[in-house]
């Protein structure tokens, strides 16, 4: 059983930056694809960015240029890396993984861009 563990959720003012990590139980390489996903209330949960086991990066266009996506295979931990927060950015995050068509989700941590 996969567990996925987020942490660095919290409140931040427009404008302003915040780090989120997903720490994985098992080796990160293992996945095919690692990645955010977030849900606004009243929201479906959207694709926010992801990294496959090759590198590879893809980015909602909302946060294009804001939004960077990250890993260290050695902490067994991706990073959500965002900047320039805007209000709507403002959901629950989730961490995603895959291993072919299994999916694994963190709990979710809350993302707050208020003044």
């Amino acid at each position: 059983q996969v567990q996925l563990v987020e942490i660095g959720g919290g409140l931040v003012q427009p404008g302003g930056s915040l780090r989120l990590s997903c720490r994985s139980s098992i080796n990160i390489f293992e996945f095919n694809v690692m990645g955010w996903f977030r849900q606004a209330p009243g929201k479906e949960r959207e694709l926010v960015a992801t990294i496959n086991v090759g590198g590879k990066t893809n980015y909602a266009d909302s946060v294009k240029g804001r939004f960077t996506i990250s890993r260290d295979g050695a902490k067994k931990t991706v990073y959500l890396q965002m900047n320039s927060l805007e209000p709507e950015d403002t959901a629950v995050y989730y961490c995603n993984a895959r291993i072919l068509s299994r999916e694994s989700w963190g709990q979710g941590t809350q993302v707050t861009v208020s003044s």
